[in-house]
């Protein structure tokens, strides 16, 4: 008896077990070189943050074959040292020879030359009232065992003083005799010494500002920044408005001739023919105006920059064919297109030769153009094209010429009907008709 027969579960004959499925074989991934196995199992095969090299790709130390490395604890001096202190060390011996030559960290041993003086340099040079020649003697000695440490140095002193009046007196005193024992004065001009002098009165300044900085309170501090951002901002508001007092200076400045040139006819406007449109693009004023302020933004001026600018400006209203004619006139003038040395009269004057020569040329072009007019008036209201008034009237003087006396003929009505044919509505010639003849009225058989 069962656990079913206790329940009344009904046995169920026993099924026969599945066959298991076949899995298929996992590929196996060979461990690459330069890993070891415990961070390969770790990782798992993925690929590692930091990239593994390979150790088959690292040089190998050749080593001869008889060579015997080993490694002694040997003694040691150092001639960074000049008290001949002996130390050891675990020196690389090969074959039983150990190394010889200094010790390989003594070329670090850096230590700076302090300039020595004489009595009669001291006497001749050196001498200043606020230091005695003891004071001198102690502060030097004493800047060439601490290497210029004046913080160490201005503890180890017996008399009280700063460490700005003990840099001012040593390099004050490493100068002179920098210059004295120089053969001329232009030989150490490019001295460190000589080019770049310790300044007393600004170092002072330079760390009380620093302290005054750094014992600021937090609520000194947010204050400051405050007062900062309130500066930026009026700061911003100044070169906004100067931007804006700029823009409106620009044409005044550099674009065209002033008011003169306002009432010249422009030089491709002034024939009908012409064409309007410029091949040199205009300049844009808010350009212009933003790169002028970000130039005074960086308190710098670039004549050449600034010249290009105004030759453009000027030269905005004109055409590309009359730019290429004022540049031709310069060139046969001998003027260089920018000048040699660009300052602010020699600019204003070539500005002021293109403007006059853009004159000229706007005054050419409108006499040509007068004249031109003019011929046309003088041969008549109308240009000479076939079929105007003109020349029908020039072609009917041609006719009126081969036409015989119509006294008797009837000559005035065939000159009435021909003009009738060649132009009706328009009004007879006086000059056709006899001046002391009325026309006589016409008959229906004339009709």
């Amino acid at each position: 008896m069962d656990a079913k027969d206790i329940l009344g579960i009904p046995k169920t004959t026993p099924s026969l077990p599945h066959e298991k499925k076949s899995r298929p074989p996992k590929d196996s991934q060979r461990k690459p070189d330069g890993i070891s196995r415990e961070v390969y199992a770790l990782t798992g095969g993925l690929a590692p943050l930091m990239p593994s090299i390979d150790v088959n790709q690292l040089k190998k130390r050749t080593q001869a074959e008889n060579e015997k490395i080993t490694w002694q604890w040997l003694p040691f001096t150092s001639s960074a040292r000049k008290d001949n202190l002996q130390l050891y060390h675990w020196v690389r011996v090969v074959n039983g020879v150990p190394p010889t030559g200094d010790y390989s960290f003594a070329k670090y041993n850096k230590s700076i030359d302090v300039i020595k003086y004489t009595d009669v340099e001291y006497e001749k040079f050196l001498e200043d009232p606020a230091w005695t020649r003891e004071e001198t003697d102690q502060l030097f000695d004493l800047c060439g065992r601490f290497d210029l440490r004046f913080v160490v140095i201005a503890d180890k002193l017996p008399y009280s003083r700063t460490v700005e009046e003990l840099k001012n007196r040593y390099y004050s005193v490493s100068r002179a005799i920098v210059i004295a024992r120089a053969s001329s004065p232009a030989d150490v001009s490019g001295h460190p010494l000589v080019k770049d002098p310790y300044n007393l009165a600004q170092e002072t300044e330079r760390k009380r500002a620093l302290s005054m900085i750094l014992s600021q309170s937090k609520h000194q501090e947010r204050r400051d920044a405050e007062v900062y951002a309130e500066a930026k901002r009026i700061m911003e508001a100044r070169m906004a408005a100067k931007a804006a007092q700029d823009s409106e200076l620009i044409p005044i400045l550099t674009g065209g001739a002033g008011d003169a040139e306002r009432d010249n006819v422009n030089v491709d406007d002034a024939s009908p023919s012409s064409n309007p449109q410029s091949g040199v693009p205009p300049i844009s004023i808010a350009e212009t105006a933003s790169a002028s302020a970000s130039l005074r933004m960086l308190r710098v001026y670039l004549r050449t920059y600034g010249f290009e600018q105004m030759v453009q400006a000027a030269s905005s209203s004109a055409g590309l064919r009359t730019i290429k004619r004022v540049e031709q006139i310069l060139q046969d003038l001998g003027v260089n297109m920018k000048p040699k040395v660009p300052t602010k009269a020699v600019c204003e004057e070539h500005l002021e030769l293109r403007k006059e020569i853009l004159t000229l040329l706007n005054l050419q072009k409108q006499f040509q153009y007068k004249e031109a007019e003019g011929s046309s008036y003088r041969e008549g209201s109308y240009p000479e094209t076939p079929g105007t008034p003109k020349s029908f009237q020039r072609i009917l003087d041609q006719d009126r010429t081969f036409i015989p006396d119509s006294t008797g003929f009837g000559g005035e009505h065939i000159v009435k009907k021909e003009q009738k044919r060649k132009a009706p509505g328009r009004p007879t010639d006086a000059s056709s008709s006899p001046a002391n003849k009325r026309p006589r009225k016409l008959k229906n058989s004339d009709e």
